[in-house]
């Protein structure tokens, strides 16, 4: 073990007794002797972790458009940007005059295919007694059985007719397909949508409660991830809230931005209590890689490396003394103490600048 004095602190400070330090372990784990700084050796938990920044993103299904089938004029558009809908709950409402006006043609043209067909049904059973008494010609039976096959067929084509008009009809009446919050609205009451190429969208509607994150985890990282590693991510909107997540998926296909290869690492989270997170909004993610619990860590200001060697500034009964250690796993503030110290240990921080160091 090296003893070093300081020549560039009072003397007060130079000599420390072991009562007074037997009492500062008794202290906060960050000590201020006489304005030197100082921590305890405590346990602590240290992983390795895979940093990258992200964007919050709706689950699959969980962003809807919402559009119409029908064509028509927009008679009631009830919602606006930002209302919280449920699901089946109106949207939009277009004119359906035209539409309930085809409903009730069909319907008549049902009644009417009904109607002969109870007339052909009736006549052909007439007309197989007839037979049976040989006072009609077969042909004429013949004749009275395609009637009746032919009104059957009518018959269930006008009720086909009927039921694709209570479709159309239906549709003129858009509703919400999940509960969310309407994120945005492309047309207006009195506007004409036409929806002979493709159905024209209404509204846009978005689940705040299924989102996740795409984290774009660099090329040189990607290697070490997997499938349930826990994560954490932060949002400018609360910077001081770490919010817990799980890696559920990795996409295959790379993302090039700038002539950066990323990869994105999707992390699924619970909806936090108190907190409303939206889309797009920007993250710094956190990936844990490895973790080592309650094991004994120093800040890594204290670590400090000269010549090959590892050690630590303590104070001792006659000064600064240094002491090696062997040091294990870090992360952005700790490293890991394998050997050398032990727990409760006083270690000094910052700049030590001892002007005469004893060899061993």
């Amino acid at each position: 073990m090296r003893k070093v004095t300081w020549g560039v602190v009072a003397a007060g400070v130079v000599a420390i007794p072991l009562a007074w330090l037997g009492r500062g372990l008794a202290t906060p784990d960050r000590l201020d002797l006489d304005g030197i700084e100082a921590v305890r050796v405590a346990r602590r938990d240290i992983g390795t972790s895979v940093r990258a920044t992200g964007v919050i993103k709706p689950m699959v299904g969980a962003e809807v458009k919402v559009g119409s089938r029908a064509s028509g004029v927009v008679a009631r558009l009830p919602v606006r940007i930002g209302d919280s809908v449920t699901k089946g709950q109106l949207l939009a409402e277009l004119d359906a005059r035209e539409l309930i006006a085809r409903r009730d043609q069909a319907a008549a043209a049902l009644a009417s295919a009904r109607a002969q067909l109870a007339y052909a049904v009736t006549d052909l059973a007439r007309k197989r007694e007839l037979n049976a008494g040989q006072l009609i010609a077969t042909g004429d039976l013949d004749l009275a059985e395609r009637a009746h096959a032919v009104a059957e067929q009518q018959c269930a084509e006008a009720a086909a007719n009927l039921a694709y008009a209570r479709v159309q009809l239906a549709y003129a009446r858009i509703t919400a397909p999940i509960s969310g919050v309407v994120g945005s609205i492309s047309t207006q009451e009195g506007e004409t949508v036409s929806a002979s190429l493709a159905a024209p969208t209404f509204v846009t509607l978005i689940d705040l409660g299924r989102l996740e994150v795409w984290a774009y985890v660099d090329e040189t990282d990607i290697g070490r991830i997997q499938i349930g590693q826990k994560a954490s991510f932060t949002v400018d909107t609360y910077p001081d809230d770490a919010f817990p997540g799980t890696v559920t998926a990795i996409y295959p296909q790379p993302q090039i931005r700038d002539n950066v290869v990323d990869y994105v690492t999707v992390v699924t989270f619970e909806t936090p209590s108190g907190r409303t997170l939206r889309p797009e909004m920007t993250t710094t993610v956190t990936i844990a890689i490895e973790n080592h619990a309650g094991v004994l860590a120093v800040p890594r200001s204290a670590v400090r490396r000269d010549e090959g060697r590892t050690f630590v500034y303590c104070p001792g009964p006659d000064g600064v003394e240094t002491r090696s250690i062997r040091v294990g796993a870090r992360d952005d503030r700790y490293w890991e103490v394998a050997g050398g110290l032990r727990e409760g240990d006083t270690v000094l921080l910052g700049r030590v600048r001892p002007t005469d160091r004893a060899k061993d």
